[in-house]
């Protein structure tokens, strides 16, 4: 029997020894249970922290999934929109290319209807200008005839100037011009200028001054097209100016370039009008009585010519009534200057030559061959390429002169079948026509022709020709 103390103020006490024991194992149990539970708690903070943690990165990700897909949402929009701004490029390049086809149709029919016109204009100039030689020659039969001889010859070389510049004006707009450049006297140019405006000048009474450095003075350039372009200016200036009145015309050299200057002291520029005075047919103030003439392509064609030279052409004015100033400004050149010297040619004395015409227009050809006969020369003519090939091949000529736009056969045709069907030595085939376009005047020297010569023809020219025509081998 277990023996039990019963204390007067606490709990019974066992005094067995194995009752210890048991206490001591509960304890340790208990301890290990707490060690357990504490364990297993923080592994469970730590794995719901890790689940917080995934759940976070989970959240992220659909965050940037969502971005993602508001992007995507936005992407598939802008390819949309691109989609339908390309369409609408597509229509829009479309109807641009419409738009240009449409426009150089236009500028094609236009280049067209220039030289068209001016090759009209051209034929009955044509018989004008040698009928004012023809008169030129009998101006002793009346006291009125060199009056009256002057009057058409300036009319005629005025109207002539005008259709040079509508054929001009047709390059411009095409951008056919053709330059052929080499080195060239500054001086030259002028000169030749000066001989082509001072008719214009001395009509009017004005006093030319030329201001040019005694040093010479090369560009590289085209003689013909720059000369043009100062004769326009020089003209330009004689129009707007009071009579009495001075042009100045001024050269000098700055490092590598050549300013050149036409002043004159005449009616002036408005500002508002400045920017556009070099734009083809603009013109400034238009009077009714339009005394002073011209299209509007003078100064369009000079800042053409110039540009094509590397050059600049600017304009300068105070004002209405206070005259104007056109510089150009051209590169200068360094190189040696071409030899163009050629052998002196003796004065040979005058020979008459047999000569064909052919030409439908009648009045034209009716004065030249009067002018031939006139001349001295053994003329004959006919009206169309058939009969003129029927009459070369009768009859032996030395000259045989052809209209180039006839009915039935041209003059390209008439001329191939000659050279292709006649006895040598051949004739001189000159071209006698109204058309000025490059490609006719090649196809002019591809069909046989020596010499090219457009309506109105220089009379002058036409005699130097005949008279140093010799017959040559095919």
């Amino acid at each position: 029997m277990n023996d039990k103390t019963i204390g007067s103020d606490g709990p019974p006490v066992n005094t067995e020894p194995g009752l210890d024991l048991d206490l001591d194992l509960e304890s340790q149990n208990a301890q290990q249970l707490r060690k357990k539970v504490v364990a297993l708690l923080t592994q469970a903070d730590q794995e719901a922290e890790q689940v917080r943690s995934r759940i976070a990165d989970l959240l992220a990700q659909v965050g940037e999934l969502r971005e993602v897909a508001k992007s995507k949402d936005a992407l598939e929009d802008l390819v949309q929109k691109l989609r339908e701004a390309n369409h609408n490029l597509i229509i829009a390049t479309f109807g641009a290319q419409d738009m240009q086809a449409s426009a150089e149709a236009l500028s094609h029919r236009q280049e067209e209807f220039l030289a068209m016109l001016a090759h009209e204009l051209r034929n009955p100039l044509a018989p004008i200008a040698m009928a004012a030689e023809l008169m030129g020659k009998i101006t002793s039969a009346h006291p009125q005839l060199p009056k009256l001889h002057a009057i058409i010859g300036r009319q005629v070389h005025h109207l002539t100037h005008l259709v040079g510049d509508l054929v001009d004006a047709s390059r411009v707009s095409s951008g056919k011009i053709v330059l052929q450049k080499c080195p060239l006297l500054v001086s030259d140019i002028i000169n030749s200028a000066v001989e082509t405006s001072q008719p214009f000048i001395d009509k009017r009474n004005q006093i030319l001054i030329l201001d040019l450095p005694e040093e010479p003075i090369t560009v590289d350039g085209d003689l013909v097209r720059l000369a043009q372009v100062f004769s326009n200016l020089l003209i330009n200036a004689t129009k707007f100016m009071p009579e009495y009145e001075k042009i100045t015309l001024s050269v000098n050299k700055l490092k590598d370039e050549v300013l050149i200057s036409v002043k004159d002291k005449g009616v002036g520029i408005a500002a508002d009008i400045q920017p556009f005075v070099f734009e083809l047919f603009r013109q400034g103030s238009h009077a009714l009585d339009r005394s002073q003439g011209g299209l509007g392509i003078g100064l369009a064609l000079v800042k053409t010519i110039v540009e094509m030279h590397g050059g600049t052409v600017k304009v300068k004015s105070a004002g209405v009534g206070f005259g104007s100033e056109f510089t150009v400004v051209l590169p200068a050149c360094f190189d040696p200057l071409p030899d163009f010297n050629r052998p002196a040619v003796g004065v040979t004395s005058f020979q008459p030559r047999r000569i064909l015409v052919i030409d439908d227009n009648a009045d034209v050809n009716e004065t030249l061959v009067d002018f031939l006969k006139l001349e001295g020369h053994a003329t004959s003519s006919v009206f169309n390429g058939a009969a003129g090939i029927a009459m070369a091949q009768k009859n032996d000529y030395d000259v045989i002169v052809c209209d180039i736009g006839m009915p039935g056969m041209d003059g390209y045709e008439v001329v191939r079948q000659l050279r292709l069907n006649a006895t040598e030595p051949l004739p001189c085939y000159i071209a006698l026509t109204g058309y000025n376009h490059i490609e006719n005047m090649d196809k002019a020297r591809n069909a046989g022709f020596d010499h090219y010569l457009v309506k109105p023809i220089a009379i002058d020219i036409l005699v130097s020709l005949i008279s140093s025509s010799v017959a040559h081998h095919a």
